[in-house]
């Protein structure tokens, strides 16, 4: 009721969109999938998917759950669920998620780390019999 209901169409929406026209510095944190066309200095934070637009240069240490590059970016890379370098993409920086894909004529200067958050193993307390 009122908006607060969770609707699955809305999931894969587009949330912001940053043109080309747009220079931006600092930390910018959002949540939804977001379109970045713009010249970026500093920190990203995305709750989703951030897609970095052919006209894009960002200049950032980038942290989102799936990272989809067109543009330049030069910084580090962390996904927790997947990074695309598409045939247009140029990083200069270390890329880090489980699954990383690059394209035929993408450019990566810089290290590549798949790896899988390891399952926390369940504790379970210990029980030390009394004696009377």
């Amino acid at each position: 009721m009122w908006g607060f209901r969770k609707d699955k169409r809305r999931a894969n929406r587009l949330g912001a969109f940053l043109d080309e026209g747009s220079e931006i510095q600092g930390t910018y944190t959002c949540s939804g999938t977001v379109m970045l066309d713009a010249r970026f200095r500093g920190e990203l934070r995305a709750a989703d998917t951030l897609v970095v637009g052919v006209q894009s240069v960002v200049e950032a240490t980038v942290t989102a759950t799936a990272v989809i590059v067109h543009g330049a970016v030069v910084g580090s890379i962390a996904a927790s669920e997947r990074i695309e370098l598409r045939k247009t993409a140029r990083v200069t920086g270390d890329i880090q998620a489980p699954c990383i894909v690059m394209e035929e004529g993408a450019v990566h200067d810089g290290h590549c780390r798949m790896t899988v958050a390891e399952p926390v193993e369940e504790t379970r307390p210990v029980v030390v019999p009394l004696t009377a």
